[in-house]
Formats: C-alpha cells, sequence, structure tokens
C-alpha cells in the first residue's frame, strides 16, 4: 500500500481559510537600549498552567524579532476593545510604534502597554523554527487583568471589536 500523496496548499487560501479562526490581539515588546520594542500578533495562546507557559508566533523575516531575541524578558499586553489606535500604531515603522503610546517596563525590561485588557511578564525560554515562523516559548513570571476589560479580536484579516456578550 502507497502513503497517500498531499498536494501542496496554496498560501493564499491557506490564509484565507486560517482568518476565519478569530484570534486577540497582543503587543509583544521589550526594552531595548534605545527604548521599546515591539510587534503586534494574534498568535498567542497559552501553553501551560504547571509550570506557567505561553507562546507566540512571529514571523522568522520580522525585522523586529531580532531585536527582542536581545532581551530576556518580553512583555505581552492583550489589547482591548478601546485600543484600535494602539494596534494602528503597530502598523508604523518600529520606530514609531511607540509614539503617543503609554507604556511601562519591568526592572527586567517587559514592556506593557497602558490600557491592556490583560498583561504578562515572561521570560524567553526558547524560540523553536517552525516553517516560515518562530515559535517563542515563553515563562510566565507575573500577569494582570482588567476583571471588565474586552478584547479586540483579529477574524478575516480584519480588527473586529466584540459589541457584547451573548448568552451561552
Amino acid at each position: 500500500m502507497s502513503a497517500p500523496t498531499v498536494a501542496r496548499t496554496d498560501p493564499s487560501q491557506l490564509r484565507r481559510a486560517f482568518a476565519h479562526f478569530p484570534s486577540g490581539l497582543v503587543a509583544v515588546a521589550a526594552l531595548g537600549p534605545d527604548g521599546p520594542v515591539g510587534l503586534l500578533v494574534s498568535s498567542f495562546t497559552s501553553v501551560s498552567l504547571d509550570p506557567p507557559l505561553a507562546s507566540v508566533n512571529i514571523g522568522r523575516s520580522s525585522s523586529t524579532l531580532p531585536h527582542l531575541q536581545r532581551q530576556t524578558h518580553w512583555g505581552i499586553s492583550v489589547l482591548g476593545r478601546d485600543q484600535v489606535g494602539v494596534a494602528d500604531n503597530f502598523r508604523r515603522p518600529s520606530d514609531e510604534r511607540f509614539a503617543d503610546l503609554g507604556w511601562s517596563s519591568t526592572i527586567d525590561g517587559a514592556v506593557h502597554l497602558h490600557g491592556a485588557a490583560a498583561g504578562f511578564t515572561t521570560k524567553l525560554d526558547r524560540l523553536i523554527p517552525a516553517g516560515d515562523h518562530s515559535i517563542a516559548l515563553l515563562e510566565v513570571l507575573d500577569h494582570f487583568a482588567a476583571d471588565d476589560a474586552t478584547p479586540l479580536v483579529f477574524h478575516r484579516s480584519r480588527i473586529r471589536q466584540i459589541d457584547s456578550e451573548g448568552a451561552a
């Protein structure tokens, strides 16, 4: 019996299919020698509660990834419903992304955005090559969450706001 053949998936069609799965948006940021560096990702996920681990996927072609790799501690800020403008800032060139944004950093250099729905102070455990991305496995050192916050959502390649919670 021969192994089944797998047709090569068209990347643009695959991207379109993946876009049907809604996800939150997080800013991944650290304090570099010239100020904060960071990027916006939609691939944040919890990995483990014991030990506390999370992960983000970052494109290997990212010009920001090498700057983040030089830092041991990263802040993860879950963008809230009212932070569409923050998401827009992260579309700017890397040296302009934090202009006009409130942020703070931990003593170890993890950067958190003011007004985030939730946040995590993490330590980079390792980067795992995965195709055209790197999976950053992060040890969660601390966290916070606003009880009444609603996150921004990335769905079908657009940033969307959740209007209200529906009945289950």
